[in-house]
């Protein structure tokens, strides 16, 4: 474990890179002397590589994180999602500024940043940059614990396409498009009873989705007004509906323009509560984690990120 050690001479800016060399089937491995060299160039740099999935969380969970002006996250949105929540471990004053270094498969947040999938320098930049916003973080109560996101989390097709989808990572981004057609096209639906702050709802649903940001599996427009600042979650429910009508409708997601369909309804709230009649799983920011019955919360501006002005931002 690394200890910080301050000087009391002053110092340069410190980072904590947390570095998934398994990434994008293993790709991202090439990548590390680069970005550390990158990063070396305006900062002192310790390095973290995960080991596999799940090391992420518990191990900057237990970091002596005193010392850093920003702890940099460089994978896909799995990794992000560990070293979100790690920090989540950490008392509210002991987190630093969080950074996204996009070399992963899916990089969905990242687009909110107006970082292109892979575009790992542009990342540096914007911590270079040191730029922060205060984003919002969605707090999930479920049935087997407690996380927090920062993208999206999901039920229904999302969680079925994420469990077949990992068999085909190999294929790169185009996994999670090819395995969401070929999920939705088998048109199973779950009955679930929504709240919306306070405000129920009773739907036979393809699939729900609570987004504080835009994208989704890299190039979806999921929530195409989404803002991760305004204290809101955006409540994307998507109804039964014909084969037929599933087709038209999928490719208008790479637009946004899903949301004029009658069979997609868009709501938005600070607090959506979800149960359903069996212990249905959730799909959080490209990982599986946690079931129904659920509580998500939006925690306003809860969180500093190295991120450009909104008026910056480039889809």
């Amino acid at each position: 474990m690394i200890r910080c050690i301050v000087s009391t001479r002053g110092r340069p800016l410190k980072l904590l890179l947390v570095f998934n060399p398994h990434a994008a089937a293993g790709r991202a491995a090439d990548l590390l002397e680069p970005v550390q060299q990158a990063l070396g160039r305006f900062a002192d740099v310790d390095t973290h590589r995960t080991t596999g999935p799940g090391d992420a969380t518990p191990w900057v969970a237990q970091a002596d994180l005193s010392c850093y002006d920003g702890v940099l996250a460089a994978g896909g949105d799995g990794t992000l999602f560990e070293v979100l929540n790690g920090l989540y471990g950490n008392p509210a004053g002991n987190r630093p500024p969080l950074g996204v270094i996009p070399v992963g498969t899916g990089n969905a947040f990242a687009r909110d940043l107006g970082l292109a999938p892979g575009d790992w320098e542009r990342g540096v930049e914007l911590v270079a940059a040191g730029a922060k916003r205060s984003f919002d973080v969605g707090q999930v109560e479920s049935a087997s614990g407690t996380f927090h996101f920062l993208n999206i989390v999901g039920a229904g097709l999302p969680v079925d396409v994420m469990r077949f989808t990992d068999r085909l990572k190999v294929l790169g981004r185009s996994a999670y498009t090819l395995g969401t057609l070929w999920k939705a096209m088998q048109m199973r639906c779950y009955p679930l009873r929504i709240e919306l702050d306070g405000r129920p709802l009773e739907r036979d649903c393809l699939f729900v989705e609570i987004a504080n940001t835009r994208f989704t599996g890299t190039s979806f427009l999921i929530a195409p007004g989404a803002e991760p600042d305004d204290g809101l979650l955006d409540v994307i429910l998507v109804s039964r509906l014909p084969r037929r009508r599933v087709l038209q409708l999928f490719p208008s997601i790479y637009e946004g323009r899903h949301v004029e369909y009658d069979e997609v309804e868009f709501w938005q709230a600070r607090e959506v509560r979800i149960v359903a009649d069996e212990p249905l799983g959730l799909a959080p920011d490209g990982e599986i984690r946690g079931e129904m019955p659920v509580t998500i919360r939006c925690l306003h501006r809860d969180l500093e990120v190295f991120a450009p002005a909104r008026d910056e931002r480039k889809d």
